[in-house]
């Protein structure tokens, strides 16, 4: 028996000790991670009240073409190569994809009118530049994410070592474990508010993790795959569509997004692009305007506009459906307002145990070098 309960107590020693140095190593950058998640959860709802460009007053008419827009987005700048046109909703603007001297840049119409609203530089956008930050630390991408994943991934096993150190010895102890002495000395209280609050936030932020992971890694993206489909081969999501010796042609691409609006009537947000080639155009449907889930999508001839095959959403594989929510669910823009409110203080709460933690290593590092005094 007592070798048993030395076993424990070494394991759990060597957990601190773990959860100590990784947790000091990863501390700033998991803080940056989940600040900047914070700022960007309501990046929508702050555009929607800061940027007049993003909002017109919904008509009966039909939308200007998509070919129409691209040459508007031409003639007003003449060195702009446009490329997908997006239709945000019945009370959205549209706007053109495009690059301007090598800079990629939004071009912003009222999808009625074709009326030019806005020309929106997005590198020097303040939320994509938090995103980035998010996303990347400002590092090239493909550096910057696997520090990210990295950070995440040893985020992850401190919440599962926070919940191994946070564990009673005895179960009658288990109560007070789950409470903060706020009458006790600082020191105390905010070790009891780290341990207790990594230990209610724990499922949330794990959840957040993994989904995050799946921008960083691309085993992580197929592993949600593979297990939505129980690892079984979903033949109905390979699309392989080549088109051969075909000339683009203007009035196919409008045809695309008339037939798109056709088959999908339901729908409030679309998009179109020609990708070039030997690709078809494809275009794509949301039932929900700025929700990226439940798409829809269809792949037309760029010459003649024709119909080549449709994946409906309701054709998709489970594995398919989750990749392509992962956004949402990350975000906690799948479960509406109330997912992101839950997202946005579930971050902030994660870019606090960082600072409570070094917080405690500071404080017995200090009380330690007075008593050595």
């Amino acid at each position: 028996m007592q070798n048993k309960k030395a076993k424990n107590k070494s394991f759990k020693k060597f957990i601190a000790k773990l959860h100590l140095w990784l947790g000091l190593g990863s501390g700033l950058i998991v803080f940056i991670v989940a600040v900047t998640g914070c700022i960007f959860v309501f990046h929508d709802e702050i555009k929607d009240i800061t940027r007049d460009c993003r909002k017109v007053t919904p008509e009966a008419s039909a939308y200007v073409a998509p070919t129409s827009l691209q040459n508007k987005t031409k003639s007003l700048f003449p060195e702009a190569q446009p490329g997908m046109v997006v239709y945000q909703g019945n009370d959205r603007s549209a706007f053109v994809y495009t690059l301007i001297d090598k800079v990629p840049h939004h071009i912003y119409f009222n999808p009625y009118s074709a009326e030019f609203l806005q020309k929106e530089n997005l590198e020097n956008d303040f939320f994509l530049i938090v995103e980035d930050l998010h996303m990347h630390l400002w590092l090239p991408p493909e550096i910057g994410k696997q520090v990210v994943g990295i950070s995440t991934l040893i985020f992850i096993f401190m919440l599962v070592s926070g919940i191994i150190l946070w564990w009673p010895k005895k179960r009658k102890n288990l109560k007070k474990r789950l409470k903060i002495k706020w009458n006790a000395k600082w020191r105390r209280v905010n070790y009891d508010w780290h341990s207790v609050t990594g230990l209610y936030i724990s499922l949330i932020a794990l959840f957040v993790a993994i989904t995050g992971l799946s921008f960083s890694y691309e085993w992580m993206n197929h592993g949600l795959y593979d297990l939505a489909n129980l690892w079984q081969e979903k033949p109905e999501d390979q699309l392989n569509i080549q088109i051969e010796s075909a000339n683009y042609s203007e009035a196919a691409m409008d045809i695309a997004l008339a037939e798109t609006l056709k088959l999908k009537p339901g729908d409030e947000m679309f998009f179109v692009w020609e990708q070039g080639g030997s690709a078809p155009i494809t275009t794509g449907s949301y039932p929900d305007a700025l929700d990226y889930d439940h798409q829809s999508n269809f792949y037309f001839h760029p010459e003649t506009g024709a119909l080549l095959e449709d994946h409906e959403y309701s054709s998709k594989s489970a594995g398919m459906k989750l990749q392509e929510m992962t956004y949402g669910l990350h975000t906690g823009q799948y479960f509406g307002l109330t997912g992101k409110i839950t997202a946005f203080f579930a971050s902030l709460f994660v870019a606090a145990l960082p600072v409570s933690g070094f917080m405690i290593w500071f404080g017995r590092r200090n009380k330690k070098q007075k008593n050595q005094s």
